[in-house]
């Protein structure tokens, strides 16, 4: 099927053609025109980062135990990451444990953590073969050693990979990040190595755990929940936001379509006026 036979511009293919191209430059499965034809390739977002909510809640309404549903959230996992790659996202960052979860029941806990490990064992070998680079975000302090030890593995066996990244947000709270961020800088500056007066965002961006990492044109949030949850407050400043009612596990390929295909419909000023 053509451009044009698509609803977009023949005048802009050569611009549509070239996105596609950088798409799968990255991921050469990227087909946004076959998996969403009806969303110009050019407005499908580099970096999109979710707050994965309502596993438990899933679990109960249907008389299961909470950990039933993040066994099934773990699913959703897999085909969403590999949706994303399917429409040419770059990026896809996902809110697994924040550092607020502590005050869970143990029980729940140290399910989290053992779905954590077994997540990582898990996927490696898929992730590698699919060329996908994991990056984990977040402190490793509190965590256990089992659980920072597969972190640790998945993220050095998929170091080599040159395709798109998965960043885990584990243990991770937005305003540690911050703290951190500033610690950091603050040290540089103790020692002479920093002036204090060079301080500028960029600099403290790059002291974020994200770095590496350009900051989300999306953000997703599950389970009809208003709020951003201590979640990449510096990075989603100006992310668009998308809110489903559907509880993670109910979150598949479909509703990733959906919440792109809003986002491809809005218009991004950051800050300034339309044209």
């Amino acid at each position: 099927m053509s451009i044009a036979d698509r609803g977009l511009d023949r005048s802009l293919a050569p611009e549509v053609e070239a996105c596609i191209e950088r798409m799968q430059r990255v991921n050469p499965d990227a087909d946004p025109l076959t998996h969403l034809p009806d969303v110009d390739p050019r407005r499908i977002p580099r970096h999109v980062a979710i707050i994965m909510d309502g596993n438990g809640r899933w679990a109960e309404e249907r008389g299961f135990p909470r950990v039933f549903g993040h066994r099934n959230g773990a699913i959703a996992v897999r085909e969403v990451v590999k949706q994303a790659g399917r429409l040419g996202i770059e990026y896809l960052t996902l809110f697994s444990f924040s550092s607020e979860n502590w005050r869970r029941p143990r029980e729940e806990i140290d399910a989290l953590m053992q779905l954590c490990i077994a997540y990582c064992q898990g996927e490696q070998e898929a992730l590698r073969r699919r060329n996908i680079r994991v990056r984990v975000i977040g402190t490793r302090r509190g965590l256990p050693p089992e659980v920072v030890e597969a972190l640790d593995d998945l993220e050095r066996a998929t170091a080599p990979c040159t395709g798109p990244t998965l960043c885990l947000a584990i243990n991770y709270g937005a305003r540690t990040e911050i703290v951190d961020a500033a610690r950091a800088l603050a040290r540089e500056a103790a020692t002479g190595r920093l002036d204090p007066d060079s301080i500028d965002e960029h600099a403290f961006a790059r002291r974020l755990y994200t770095h590496d990492i350009p900051d989300p044109d999306l953000l997703i949030r599950t389970a009809g929940q208003m709020r951003v949850s201590n979640y990449l407050l510096w990075q989603i400043s100006y992310a668009e936001i998308h809110v489903s009612d559907l509880y993670w596990p109910d979150f598949g390929a479909e509703a990733l379509n959906d919440a792109v295909r809003e986002f491809a419909g809005r218009d991004r000023r950051f800050g300034g006026l339309n044209g």
